[in-house]
């Protein structure tokens, strides 16, 4: 078993001031792979204290010398892809290959994006070529407290730190008790490239503890956090206080639509983004909304390639999906799947129980739902497992108004070959990204939600942004 019980605070990896240790379960078989040790508040203060003293020689830092540092970091990232992978494999119980290539390459298409805007980015301009008097400047926000989740945590880690580090501000990362691993290998290659002491600080700890102390610091100024909906209102109000800025990236429950005239793909590649990383991505299409001309050929089509997800052990190489990260979301899953069949949804593939063939594990049963209403749990809930729902449609209107009938606003999806309709569809949904015919973002786009699903956007210049405040001078010479 791996033990990494220290904190990286002010440029070393220290000892806790008190060992609080935690078993990290590996999803795959219910043993603790890793032990790591819960920060106490003394830690956090240690942390905090080690930014805001870095703070003010960072902010001035000028841009050129900050892009050049997080440059070489993401130079050291590349050549680490084996490590990150088999971290996240052990730790959250992403398939190896898929750990390895979308899980670590979304960390390197990150890096990058923020590279690109920070290198476009005027950090100081004039307001107006007319009035050379008045000077805007964007500067560091001050002290983060970064919070990230365990389904993507290297994303998410690639999405905050550099982001915050180009803006000039400090930090201090959290990331999620289940899957810390990544974190503290990441933590090295800030070492190893050498971030100046204290930019760069990390505490392990849970939400309820280490996190909930940082996000009522009075010396932390931003909070940018990634996790559930329910820990997102918590946050606002913990950070209410000190009228703290918080970015927030939440829950989702994409809706994505499929006409009659939908290309031949659009089915099947709704159902493996479902199944992917096992059903635990924010933006995942979790409602197929499907226009009733093509209904009957749709569910045949979506359960014939629900069958075909294999479940298997993550440690082993190949197209396939893992568990779910812990006992607590496999009871969450289960009891949801129940909760479709006791609502009268018409159970397609899968169901409760483990997958045959295994006896341990927090593996799932890739589950697909037809016949569905709308206002059923399965279609309101964010289940957070490979589980999808299929719902029926007649009309354009009717289509996105299904669609919107959700509390969350991240993902949503349009198939149709009918361009203008595409574009007039889109343009209706309230989600924060729409993605129309399989059309995927690009590195540096913004990524953020609507409604319930968030505050703020991550990714290139948006991403940058919320690590910056704007200073207006007047006057200038």
């Amino acid at each position: 078993m791996i033990e990494k019980r220290k904190f990286y605070i002010n440029g070393e990896w220290v000892d806790p001031i008190s060992t609080n240790d935690y078993q990290v379960i590996n999803p795959a078989n219910e043993k603790p792979c890793t032990v790591v040790s819960f920060g106490s508040d003394s830690d956090v203060d240690k942390a905090v204290l080690a930014a805001k003293e870095a703070f003010p020689a960072w902010s001035i830092t000028p841009p050129e010398e900050r892009i050049d540092l997080v440059e070489r970091l993401l130079a050291a990232y590349k050549e680490k892809a084996y490590e990150f992978g088999k971290a996240l494999s052990v730790e959250m119980g992403a398939p190896i290959d898929l750990a390895c290539s979308n899980q670590f390459e979304a960390g390197v298409n990150n890096i990058s994006g923020l590279i690109k805007a920070a290198k476009d980015f005027h950090f100081e301009e004039d307001f107006d070529p007319a009035r050379p008097d008045l000077r805007l400047f964007y500067e560091a926000y001050g002290v983060c407290a970064l919070i990230t989740p365990w389904n993507w945590p290297l994303n998410q880690i690639s999405l905050k730190v550099p982001a915050a580090a180009l803006a000039g501000c400090t930090m201090v990362l959290k990331p999620s008790e289940e899957s810390p691993l990544n974190a503290m290998l990441f933590a090295d290659l800030i070492h190893e490239v050498g971030f100046p002491k204290g930019v760069f600080n990390l505490i392990n700890g849970d939400g309820p503890g280490v996190g909930a102390y940082l996000t009522k610091h009075q010396d932390i100024d931003l909070v940018s956090f990634t996790g559930s909906t329910r820990a997102g209102k918590e946050i606002l109000r913990n950070a209410a206080d000190g009228l703290k800025k918080v970015s927030l990236e939440l829950g989702g429950k994409g809706g994505n639509i499929i006409f009659a005239d939908a290309d031949k793909d659009a089915v099947e590649r709704n159902v493996r983004h479902v199944a992917i990383n096992s059903g635990q991505s924010c933006d995942a299409p979790t409602r197929m909304i499907v226009q009733r001309e093509i209904y009957n050929e749709a569910v045949k089509k979506a359960a014939e390639v629900m069958s075909s997800i294999i479940v298997s052990d993550p440690s082993k190489e190949g197209d396939h999906i893992g568990p779910v990260v812990n006992r607590k979301q496999y009871d969450h899953i289960q009891g949801l799947i129940q909760k479709g069949i006791d609502e009268g949804a018409s159970l397609m593939v899968g169901g409760t129980g483990r997958p045959d063939g295994f006896k341990n594990g927090y593996y799932i049963k890739p589950t697909l739902f037809a016949d569905a209403d709308n206002n059923m749990t399965i279609s309101q809930t964010e289940i957070f497992g490979p589980v999808l729902t299929i719902i029926p449609f007649d009309t354009e209107d009717e289509a996105v108004e299904i669609s919107n009938n959700t509390v969350y606003g991240l993902g949503s999806y349009v198939q149709t070959i009918d361009g203008e309709k595409a574009n007039r569809v889109a343009r209706r949904l309230r989600y924060g990204m729409v993605n129309m015919n399989g059309v995927n973002r690009p590195p540096g786009s913004p990524f953020g939600g609507y409604k319930q699903s968030g505050i703020g956007r991550e990714g290139g210049r948006w991403g940058l942004e919320d690590f910056l405040q704007l200073k207006t001078v007047s006057g200038w010479n």
